[in-house]
């Protein structure tokens, strides 16, 4: 009998339980152990576990990545897959490779390179992939600039953080008054060009933004799987338009991406986002870590995260062509269990054995379930 495999997630998204789920449903029919680590004693990562601790909190990025050493050595850790820290933790892979533990995530480059948006379409330009026409903002003056030369071109501006992920700190212009028409339904992303230019002029330190025209849907979020030979072993878009999901392997969207996974040492797992401008598909985002969504790519009869997991062991799957694409799909949420809600010491949260039953658990809305159209 071929030995089981301990899988480590650190901090990740709550979508995750579903990455674990397929870890544990792997067609190789290999034992998994998964253990998780959260800040958020209420994370569904760390009920859906085998095991689960609370990470400390304010560690610097040097003293987590001791911390994650000790985890592995303690845990007898074989596939370690980092959310937090990516970057400091990357750059310690022999070390972790010394305790005995592979890490799920691309090179130190890698990463690098896409932890700043406006770094990243410099880069990505550089080799041919279409990037939209951008504007790296820190001061109020600079913003005005952008929106004007965007509009100017016909466009719509938006901004985001250069760094971060997820979607957070996204906002469209608008340079409509406020009233009560903006107070109707649920909030959305529009803020007057006004608020934000007395906000940025009263803040006491510069922004870093990304000011780029709006882009129109569909959006294509290939997921990648890479190899540490830098040759692409998967690729399958998924499309969003409105509330309907589908897949596509189209080529006008997996030939820009394999170009990003396989030249910039995105080992593994990465997601890579694309939208139109005018008639052309042009990077949005590249995430250098599984995504939240990579779990619908069962609908097409592929395992992604244990197909990650056999190349970080050194068990090449080969090339994996999808037997089929699913059909059109809706995202929807539905209730996870999560720990009892009993207040943990930090010194005393060492181990959380993940409960057998969530008879004494509270569900919360946070899992993204697909549903065919």
């Amino acid at each position: 009998m071929r030995s089981r495999v301990r899988v480590w997630l650190n901090r990740t998204y709550a979508e995750n339980v579903f990455f674990m789920e397929q870890l544990r449903r792997n067609p190789s029919d290999r034992a998994v152990e998964i253990h998780a680590t959260h800040g958020d004693a209420d994370s569904p990562v760390l009920a859906a576990a085998d095991t689960a601790e609370l990470e400390p909190e304010g560690l610097s990025p040097a003293g987590y990545v001791e911390y994650a050493l000790d985890q592995c050595r303690r845990r007898g850790i074989d596939v370690f897959v980092p959310r937090l820290h990516q970057s400091t933790i990357v750059a310690h892979r022999a070390d972790f490779e010394s305790a005995g533990t592979a890490l799920l995530a691309p090179t130190p480059e890698g990463t690098a390179v896409f932890e700043d948006k406006a770094t990243a379409y410099d880069a990505v330009s550089s080799v041919g992939v279409p990037v939209p026409p951008w504007f790296r903002v820190r001061t109020a003056d600079e913003l005005v600039a952008a929106v004007e030369a965007l509009e100017a071109g016909g466009h719509k501006a938006c901004f985001k953080p250069a760094t971060g992920a997820g979607g957070v700190g996204f906002r469209v212009i608008t340079r409509a008054p406020f009233s009560l028409l903006h107070l109707n339904g649920f909030p959305g992303p529009h803020v007057q060009l006004d608020l934000v230019v007395d906000a940025l002029r009263q803040a006491e330190q510069p922004v870093n933004w990304l000011v780029m025209p709006r882009l129109e849907e569909p959006e294509v979020s290939v997921d990648c799987l890479t190899g540490p030979d830098n040759r692409l072993r998967l690729a399958v878009g998924r499309t969003k338009k409105g509330r309907r999901r589908g897949f596509t392997l189209d080529e006008r969207w997996l030939a820009p991406a394999r170009i990003i996974a396989e030249g910039f040492g995105l080992h593994y797992l990465s997601n890579i986002q694309f939208r139109m401008f005018g008639d052309e598909p042009v990077l949005l985002d590249v995430n250098t870590r599984p995504a939240g969504g990579l779990h619908q790519l069962s609908l097409c009869g592929v395992n992604a995260p244990w197909a990650a997991v056999q190349l970080a062991l050194g068990e090449d799957p080969g090339v994996i062509e999808p037997p089929f694409l699913g059909q059109d799909y809706a995202v929807v949420s539905g209730p996870k269990p999560v720990l009892p809600s009993v207040p943990v010491p930090r010194e005393e949260a060492d181990v959380m054995p993940a409960p057998t039953l969530p008879v004494e658990m509270e569900p919360v809305d946070t899992a993204a379930a697909a549903l065919p159209l």
